[in-house]
């Protein structure tokens, strides 16, 4: 039950589901969606670290939360792939990658890592990630 019958506050992929009007308002959404999920993302990617007992505890909470990363992180790919401008796009996609690292999704951290053609975020995410590199 809500306080004074208040809905649950949208998420912010959630309202942007227009599309951005151009290519530095696409990078600018896509940077605050991850921004947004970062605290789902760590919780997801600290999930694996907790004891059984742990887990259990807090199974409902680690379901809630991977489903809340997986939409911001769908919601941020769809946004990235119509971004037209080379570097804004992998701009967007570095912050993508940083969310993904950060809720241990290596997998799809890597693809989207393998899109990145821009030599210098490409460098900057191996020499803070080594783990991409392979």
């Amino acid at each position: 039950m809500r306080w004074f019958g208040k809905e649950k506050p949208r998420e912010i992929w959630e309202q942007s589901a227009a599309s951005p009007s151009g290519d530095i308002e696409a990078a600018e959404t896509i940077r605050n969606i991850c921004r947004s999920a970062t605290e789902s993302a760590d919780f997801v990617g600290g999930f694996d670290a907790l004891s059984d007992k742990a887990k259990r505890a807090v199974q409902k909470k680690h379901e809630g939360e991977s489903t809340r990363y997986q939409r911001a992180a769908k919601a941020a790919m769809e946004i990235a792939m119509k971004v037209s401008d080379e570097l804004m796009r992998d701009a967007a996609l570095k912050e993508i990658v940083e969310l993904c690292l950060k809720a241990n999704d290596i997998r799809t951290a890597k693809i989207l890592f393998r899109a990145v053609l821009t030599p210098s975020i490409r460098d900057g995410l191996l020499r803070e990630h080594a783990l991409l590199q392979a």
